[in-house]
Formats: structure tokens, sequence, C-alpha cells
């Protein structure tokens, strides 16, 4: 949805780097919010669920440990009736997700109904699942965009299937993306990056270019939900990282005017953090597979809220009255060092969900802020994890957040 005008430094140091831990392309935040009533203004950006079904086992992705059931998932109507409601609360654009979206069956009707309604629409997708004549057919219902999310590139696709668990994946991958472009459809390459690829993201944004992607996300790793599960498995040193983002500079002077490069720091090497999702409750709203609503796709994580449900209520009322989005809205809820911080109108004290796993209330300093009492001794978590042999991975699978060995899958044949 990861899902957006970033802002970049033009200098790589390691003091510049680390000023913001992440950049969203989504530009949810340029009006001040003195308060929680200036900031109740429709949402941007709809992230939909549409399941959490996937044949891909990828160690870092950001659905819940919990997989939701697929006898829990909104009907065909009940997500029409979402995309009606979105349309109708002013949202601009929906990212079609999952799990994998394609796994559903009424994906097109879902897509109809959303284009429509007028939003615009983004396919968030592994690609395996997808034939030529489906795509075909979303594209004809109304898809605008699609994103496909890739492990490795080409040249290491051994680790790309190793990494996501399923044989064959990467190939499969680059015939969808090359589909994509042979359809006049623009595309975006999304690369979760860690450290058993962070030494490829050169080649990785070449393999964009390669594809005819108008945009390209070199997307570090977000510690949340299977990525911190993995987080001993999964952490770059900091050297690789910042490696990897002179890589990012540099190509993206170079390459300006043929792809736009997005990038996203990693919380661990960052001063300060991310102002996730453009603020709680201010720019983004997702909706999981069986209806839930939440200011981000991890707030469930935060065990006291209530979530409402687009079964109970309708999509506006949930975002304007619903507690758990009142409840981080704004600035009023801030605790010291944030609640008189000038960047408070700017990170909003960063990330809630890693507050609550990392400090035990919600309401603290994102302990990726440099002002928290808890920054320099999770700055060493980091460090001493990215310098020792990695474990093995425990792959994202129902049931399976608990150390097991890949069950690597077969692609569905293609129809070129």
């Amino acid at each position: 949805m990861n899902e957006s005008a970033p802002t970049h430094v033009k200098h790589v140091t390691e003091a510049t780097v680390t000023m913001d831990a992440g950049e969203m392309r989504c530009d949810a935040t340029s009006s001040p919010a003195p308060d929680a009533s200036c900031v109740v203004r429709a949402p941007i950006g709809l992230l939909a669920e549409l399941t959490h079904r996937c044949p891909l086992q990828c160690p870092y992705c950001s659905n819940p440990l919990e997989l939701e059931k697929v006898n829990t998932e909104l009907t065909t109507a009940e997500w029409q009736k979402v995309m009606r409601e979105a349309a109708q609360l002013g949202i601009l654009q929906v990212h079609l997700s999952g799990g994998e979206p394609t796994a559903r069956r009424d994906l097109e009707e879902i897509v109809t109904t959303a284009a429509e309604s007028g939003i615009y629409t983004n396919l968030i997708t592994a690609a395996v699942l997808l034939k030529r004549d489906r795509l075909e057919k979303l594209k004809a219902c109304g898809l605008d965009h699609v994103q496909i999310s890739i492990q490795d590139v080409d040249t290491a696709a051994e680790n790309a299937d190793r990494i996501g668990g399923y044989k064959g994946g990467s190939a499969k991958k680059k015939e969808v993306a090359g589909w994509v472009r042979e359809l006049g459809m623009p595309l975006t390459i999304n690369a979760p990056i860690h450290r058993h690829n962070v030494h490829n993201v050169e080649a990785i944004i070449k393999y964009a270019v390669d594809l005819g992607a108008g945009r390209v996300e070199i997307a570090h790793v977000q510690y949340y939900a299977w990525a911190l599960k993995n987080r001993s498995a999964l952490m770059p040193t900091r050297e690789a990282f910042m490696t990897a983002a002179r890589v990012v500079e540099r190509e993206r002077e170079r390459l300006k005017g043929i792809i736009v490069i997005d990038s996203v720091v990693p919380d661990y090497y960052a001063k300060f953090p991310k102002p996730c999702m453009g603020g709680w409750g201010k720019g983004i709203i997702n909706v999981t597979p069986s209806g839930r609503v939440l200011p981000c796709h991890a707030a469930e994580s935060i065990t006291h809220l209530q979530f409402d449900n687009v079964r109970d209520k309708t999509l506006g009322d949930i975002w304007l009255n619903g507690s758990a989005f009142q409840k981080y809205r704004g600035t009023e809820w801030m605790k010291e060092p944030c609640r008189t911080c000038p960047r408070r109108e700017i990170d909003y004290g960063g990330c809630r969900c890693q507050a609550f796993a990392l400090t035990g209330d919600a309401a603290n300093t994102d302990p990726a802020c440099s002002l928290s009492p808890l920054h320099e001794e999770w700055a060493k978590v980091a460090d001493v994890e990215s310098h020792h042999t990695p474990p093995d991975f425990v792959y994202r699978r129902p049931g399976g957040a608990t150390p097991k060995p890949a069950t690597v899958k077969t692609p569905v044949s293609s129809d070129a």
C-alpha cells in the first residue's frame, strides 16, 4: 500500500538520510492540524484488503499473524457497497490489496463498481495468479493501474522464490508486467528491501526501467506483523542501508524523467519517525477482509481499541465518529515530549502501533524518535540483529506463526 508526492533529500549522508523514517506518496498532510476537529476531512485513499488468501508466504507481510478466514470475508455486494460509500465520502483512490486480491473471483465486479463510482483503482498484486485474459477483463472493467510486488530480480530468481516461498514466481511476475505495459496500463514495481536483497537495489531499479514501469518503490521493510516476527532474519546492517540509500539518490537523479523512484527508510535507522499513514485518521482508511475499518493496517495490534464494521455502520460514519479514529487523531492526545515538539504536526509522534508494541502505551513517543527514552536501546537491537547470522524465516501462512520450512508452490500456467 504499502501507497503519493514524496519529499527527497538531495545529498545522502548519515545525518540527512535519517531525518525521516518514511515518505508518503499521498499528500494528506499539506494543511496544519492544530486540533482534532481540523483533521476530519475526507480521506484521500482507501486500502481495501479484499482477502488474506495468498499463494506467497513472504516473511515481511503486513497482514496480521492471525489471518482472516475466507468464510468471514465481505461478500461481493458488501464490497460494492463499500466502494459506493467511499465515493460518497470523497475518497479519490482505492488500492485493491490482500493477501492476493486476484484470489477473489468477483474482483471484476468490485473494480466495475469502484470505477463507475469515479474512484481511481490500483491493483496491488503478487501477479502469480493472473492470466492475460483476466487482466484484459479487469482493464475493461475500469482498472486504472497495476502495482506488482517483487522479492528480488530475475538474476536472483532462486533468492526471490526462497523469500516468497513460491517456485517460479519471479518469471511469472515479469511476464505479467509485460502484459500490463502491452495493454497500455501504468505499472509500479514495489520491492520490499531487507538484508536478503538490499545489495540488489540498483538491479531492482534497472529491472523496473526495463519493464517500462513509471514508478518503483524501494520500500525498506517496516517491522510490524510478520516482519516483526522475522526481524532478526530481515534486518540489514546500517552500512548496507546507507549504501542502498546512496544508490537510490544517484539513480533518482540519473533517471529523472524516465521513472519515479520512491523510497521508504527503515525506522530502526531513523532519527525521527515517519508520519504513519500521514497522521492517524487523517488521509488513509483501511478495510479488512471481514469489514473492520482501521486507521492503518496494523491498528488491530493496539488491543484496547474497538473497530467498527462496514456491515454495521457506513464508512463515512466510522471515519467521522469511530472511537478508534478519534483516539489518536490530531495532537490533543499527545504526551511529552511530543505535545510541545515542533515536529508534532509533521510526524504526529510516529507510529502508534509501534509505540504500543514496544512501550505498552500507544500514546508514548515512537521509539524511532531520537527523543524517546527507548531510542538508543532500540537502535542497538538493529545493530546486533543485523550482524548476527540470520535465522530461518517464519513464513506467512494460516497458523504459520511458528518456525517451519516453506511449502514451495508452483505458479499458475500462463495464457501468453
